[in-house]
């Protein structure tokens, strides 16, 4: 194992670093769009300028290039979630293999099939609107960094070839040929089911593309309530205009609403029982040079993650004309407040960034001199289940797809198909998937949320530290079918 770095040495690492997702802080990004000022109604209203949200416009205005969309978002498209996100673009719907596996095995490979055709048609939508967000697909390494999960590599492996992966199970020296890190033992590369990409860009591409079909998108336009309006729904909204202190005041009425607001505190209560904030948080390194980067090797550019309960994620960025690529490195922490708290002051978190700083320099101690440029963190909208959940409200009028717990950079595009095909009022091979129509267990109430959240991190620590083996609550959890790691 490397030699652990100092804390002043983390520390002067992390003096410069902008508190800032890097994704965003880009002297190109997009103007912010007006936000909506009066009323105005739509065949089809759309709640979240996310990638669900986005991919909803996109897919809509495809299927029918008449239909009149509109496009609400409190802050600016792609500021949230998918502006924040690592980039890995995964073809898996279920929170990978094992978990489809483990829930739903009577449908495990339809599931499967579903997520490869929706990678590909991301890829597709990619080419042939012309959104550059580097999209690259390199595949994805999982690594083991202690001999117990060696053997859980190999069945991994087994499995994912069972049902038709590319994968190539590495040694030791195999995968440190891959990228060079004297803490992996035994690696697991997954060579057709992840890309990697830019996600601020691809947020900001949809929006271009969906403006150019014609939905019309405001920005800076809060939802406050949804709620009935003879055959339609009408959507309440508040925008902040240049003086602080005045609220504009509008509405959208519409006949079928799409809500893909993520995290945030829903418009829907009942999706309050099912859903926590969770806070993720990650650093960007300063670009490396040409004698950096060929010390660590990464001539395949794969994500990368490691394979603890409290896991780490990274990847290259791309390189430019004038700069080499940096280093994301994210995970670990996922921090959860009291009473599904949000806010802004929560997305900075000195702790976290000097954990995640000082294990980057104990995964890659030939990089000591690298400095990191910028910390951020954000929101995953978490559920018992771990992947993505579906419903409707208002008789059928309003659907909704939540629950994607970090892996919705590729799954958002399938969910919003869903979402399309419940509107719609009739079955669709979709809408008869026993994925699409159950539900994840409900969390329990607080106090008892935050005991309950708080002893799964405690215990999910535990289990790395003592060569997996799972306590007496993690087992527990996995008997009811909400056993995770972070």
């Amino acid at each position: 194992m490397s030699p652990q770095p100092s804390t002043g040495h983390v520390r002067a690492a992390l003096a410069a670093a902008t508190p800032r997702p890097y994704w965003l802080d880009r002297p190109d990004r997009p103007e912010p769009l007006p936000a909506l000022a009066g009323s105005e109604a739509a065949d089809l209203l759309v709640i979240g300028g996310g990638y669900s949200g986005l991919w909803a416009a996109l897919l809509a205005k495809g299927e029918d290039p008449g239909r009149d969309v509109v496009l609400l978002e409190a802050g600016t498209c792609g500021w949230a979630a998918s502006g924040r996100n690592g980039g890995f673009c995964e073809a898996s719907l279920t929170h990978g293999l094992p978990n489809g596996v483990e829930r739903f095995p009577d449908e495990i490979d339809e599931l499967e099939r579903l997520g490869r055709e929706n990678l590909a048609a991301i890829a597709a939508t990619v080419r042939r609107y012309g959104i550059d967000c580097d999209y690259e697909p390199t595949g994805a390494l999982t690594v083991a960094l202690e001999p117990y999960q060696v053997d859980e590599l190999a069945r991994v492996a087994a499995q994912a070839r069972r049902f038709g992966h590319d994968v190539a199970l590495l040694d030791r020296e195999e995968v440190r040929a891959e990228v060079d890190s004297p803490t992996y033992l035994a690696g697991l590369w997954d060579r057709d089911g992840v890309a990697m990409l830019d996600p601020a860009r691809l947020a900001w591409g949809l929006r271009r593309v969906v403006r150019e079909l014609g939905v019309r998108v405001y920005e800076h336009t809060r939802v406050t309530r949804v709620e009935r309006d003879g055959a339609a729904l009408l959507a309440r909204t508040e925008a902040r205009s240049a003086l602080p202190t005045h609220v504009e005041r509008g509405s959208v009425r519409a006949h079928r609403v799409v809500l893909a607001t993520n995290a945030f505190p829903p418009l829907l209560r009942r999706l309050r029982h099912y859903i926590v904030p969770v806070y993720d948080y990650a650093l960007m390194t300063e670009p490396l040079s040409p004698e950096q980067l060929a010390a660590v090797g990464w001539r395949n550019r794969q994500g990368l993650a490691d394979s603890g309960n409290q896991f780490h994620y990274y990847r290259l960025t791309a390189p430019t004309p004038t700069e080499g690529p940096r280093i994301l490195f994210g995970g670990y922490d996922a921090v959860y407040h009291f009473g599904n708290r949000t806010t802004p002051a929560l997305e900075q978190r000195q702790r976290t960034f000097e954990t995640l700083a000082r294990h980057f320099f104990a995964t890659f101690p030939q990089l000591a001199d690298l400095r990191f440029t910028h910390t951020w963190g954000g929101v995953i909208d978490t559920c018992t289940r771990f992947c993505v959940f579906f419903g409707t409200a208002f008789d059928g009028r309003l659907a909704y797809a939540a629950g994607y717990t970090g892996l919705g950079v590729g799954a958002t595009r399938f969910g919003a198909r869903v979402m399309l095909d419940l509107l719609s009022g009739e079955q669709t091979p979709l809408t008869r998937l026993e994925f699409v129509r159950s539900k994840p267990l409900p969390f329990p109430p607080e106090p008892l949320r935050s005991v309950g959240i708080n002893l799964t991190r405690w215990s999910l620590a535990r289990a790395d530290a003592n060569g997996g083996r799972r306590n007496l609550w993690l087992r527990t959890l996995d008997r009811f079918g909400m056993g995770f790691d972070s």
